[in-house]
């Protein structure tokens, strides 16, 4: 009988590490921005190759190949609450044809792209209205 026990709690233990594996797996795909009012990705060696818009941000990630970048657009002004999401500290801002352009670094995302010798990864555009926000990491590409 105590070897029965034996083998269930090794059996136990084999599946909770397994589940553990799997939910690391699983995270790595999550999309980086939640409750978007849109999303988009990133495809290719370079994150400006190739982008679509996505409807279901979970599956496509998990589906697409090569998934270089990604970016969400918001109604309102979301700059702060989302610098502080990402923990992410401004490196610089650029202002342009009414939309405020924050360029930020962040310890809780991924790959970087180098811009006026900078390592970005988060970038963070604000209507000077304050009515939309879009986020992109590393960059936001395309037109906002």
């Amino acid at each position: 009988m105590k070897q029965w026990m034996r083998i269930a709690r090794e059996l136990i233990l084999v599946l909770l590490l397994t589940a553990c594996v799997l939910a690391v797996c699983v995270f790595r795909y999550l999309p980086v921005f939640g409750q978007a009012e849109s999303y988009r990705f990133y495809l290719g060696a370079s994150s400006s190759a190739r982008s679509f818009a996505s409807e279901s941000p979970l599956i496509d990630k998990l589906t697409a190949e090569r998934v270089a970048g990604e970016s969400a657009e918001y109604g309102g002004d979301r700059y702060a609450e989302l610098k502080e999401l990402f923990r992410a500290r401004l490196l610089f801002r650029e202002e342009s044809c009414g939309v405020v352009n924050y360029y930020l670094y962040s310890p809780c995302l991924g790959d970087c792209v180098y811009l006026n010798g900078y390592a970005v990864n988060l970038h963070i555009a604000v209507e000077k209205s304050g009515e939309r926000t879009a986020a992109g990491t590393p960059l936001i590409f395309g037109g906002y």
